[in-house]
């Protein structure tokens, strides 16, 4: 079913609508929200507060056909809004690259799993160091599976850019990488 179809359903009041539409874009808006933000832990938090205020926005939505560009708008704005808010304070995106995220011990787990999460924990943390540009060309390449063209479309750049964009990411994280070992 049609994006514009389950909004039409859910603006008549199914609920089993907007949760398909949630499910359908929640991959999307997560990657937006970890591209603005740099950190998963915040990300999967302003990626629920999108969905919510998405699903009370929704009659407003002029072209429902448009649904998952407008919510990722939404994620966007809702991202921003939340860097700006008094809740954060002063402090600056900046100083969020010395933070890092703990990752949850299991005893039964393998060496070679650990390893793994290790290895995993490691580039993400690069990748959210990134310069915006690159980490929210990563992000939607890798989450959202987009080809270069989705990407131009979505970015508002051309297919070339997003190539460039791409393989300076990659180096970034080579020479990053290689000099954390």
């Amino acid at each position: 079913m049609s994006d514009e179809e389950l909004v039409r359903q859910a603006l008549t009041g199914s609920s089993g609508a907007y949760e398909q539409l949630a499910r359908r874009w929640s991959p999307r808006v997560l990657a937006v929200c970890h591209a603005r933000l740099g950190r998963s832990d915040w990300a999967e938090d302003l990626a629920q507060e999108t969905l919510l205020r998405g699903l009370k926005a929704l009659p407003r939505l002029s072209e429902p056909a448009r649904f998952g560009p407008w919510l990722c708008g939404i994620a966007s704005r809702a991202c921003l809004d939340w860097i700006k808010s008094a809740k954060r304070g002063r402090q600056r995106m900046s100083s969020l690259d010395e933070q890092t995220e703990e990752l949850p011990s299991d005893e039964d787990d393998s060496s070679a799993a650990t390893e793994h999460r290790d290895e995993l924990a490691r580039l993400m943390s690069q990748v959210e160091r990134l310069p915006m540009p690159y980490r929210e060309v990563l992000m939607h390449y890798y989450y959202d599976d987009y080809t270069y063209e989705q990407l131009a479309e979505l970015l508002g750049v051309s297919a070339a850019t997003i190539n460039a964009r791409l393989t300076k990411a990659r180096q970034m994280l080579r020479e990053r990488l290689k000099v954390e070992q």
